[in-house]
């Protein structure tokens, strides 16, 4: 159906007369009466009454009527949602219990007006493809190669250091301490069935048992983190680790214990990948935001990342 024609029947209803329905759409009278001419022959029936005082609609015309306005008003929707500036901010994170998506919330408060359309992707590459693409706007991730290597047209700007914790049940050798070092954790099982060889986050704490002679398993299923939780609560021996931002949650009777790891403290780097030719208008504002949030985020104690974060 020829919206056009669409639009011009609505309008003449509206204005009752065809002259004032050309003033409205700003096209001559005689266009408006050919787009609903042609309407009324799709359609096999006449919906407007013309008289020498102007139109009014025929009982089919009342009868179509709202059914025209529902039809501009989905084209309205349609076009808004893939307008910049109309349509949804489209991000990418690694999951929706981990730091970017606190990040997005604290966004989300600063800049209430900003509609946000929150997906999870699986791992790095296809969050930039999708970034290249348009599919997303922009995604939270951790970049593994240089910037001269990323796909023409994609950048990627650090947005957020996530220190680590270490979660291990009441049993544990180290359940009392109140901090630990890296190298402390030598000779300790960790456990993190999450880890899938290839991705992002598999190749940091790769890089990580590397740098400190680290025993980080991920072997067994993952069914989830309340088994996992679970598992390490009753062990004596499993530990895991976590982001301080990580949103866990256990039965009080776990009584799990979170430790800052420091002295270097081991840091998850997040970085925002998008596009440089995204023209939607909030991702600027989300990249102010947290890059201005970055600068105060640098403490005084040492920290450490994989070399190909640094």
């Amino acid at each position: 159906m020829d919206l056009h024609a669409v639009r011009a029947f609505v309008a003449v209803v509206d204005a009752g007369r065809f002259q004032g329905a050309a003033a409205d759409l700003a096209i001559t009278q005689q266009a408006v009466s050919k787009r609903v001419a042609a309407l009324e022959r799709d359609l096999a029936v006449r919906l407007l009454h013309r008289t020498p005082r102007g139109a009014r609609p025929t009982i089919d015309g009342q009868v179509f009527l709202p059914y025209a306005r529902d039809l501009l008003r989905a084209e309205e929707r349609a076009a808004a949602s893939v307008r910049p500036g109309s349509r949804a901010l489209r991000v990418d994170v690694i999951g929706r219990r981990l730091a970017p998506a606190d990040l997005l919330r604290g966004f989300h408060r600063a800049h209430p007006d900003v509609a946000l359309d929150v997906v999870t992707l699986f791992d790095a590459d296809t969050a930039v493809a999708a970034v290249r693409s348009g599919t997303i706007d922009a995604a939270f991730r951790a970049v593994t190669v240089p910037a001269h290597q990323l796909p023409d047209g994609i950048e990627a700007v650090r947005v957020h250091d996530e220190p680590l914790h270490l979660l291990t049940g009441p049993g544990h050798p180290l359940a009392a301490a109140r901090e630990v070092t890296p190298e402390r954790l030598a000779g300790h099982r960790i456990w993190m069935p999450g880890l899938v060889a290839g991705t992002e986050w598999a190749m940091y704490y790769e890089d990580l048992a590397a740098a400190f002679g680290l025993s980080i398993e991920a072997t067994g299923p993952e069914f989830g983190t309340e088994p996992l939780l679970d598992t390490i609560a009753e062990s004596p021996g499993l530990a895991t680790l976590v982001g301080a931002w990580t949103r866990v949650v256990w039965p009080a009777g776990d009584d799990l214990r979170r430790i800052p790891v420091c002295d270097p403290t081991p840091v998850y780097p997040h970085s925002l990948i998008q596009h440089a030719d995204n023209p939607h208008p909030a991702l600027r504002s989300l990249r102010d935001h947290l890059t201005a949030a970055y600068r105060g985020q640098r403490g005084d104690r040492p920290t450490w990342t994989p070399a190909w974060a640094r």
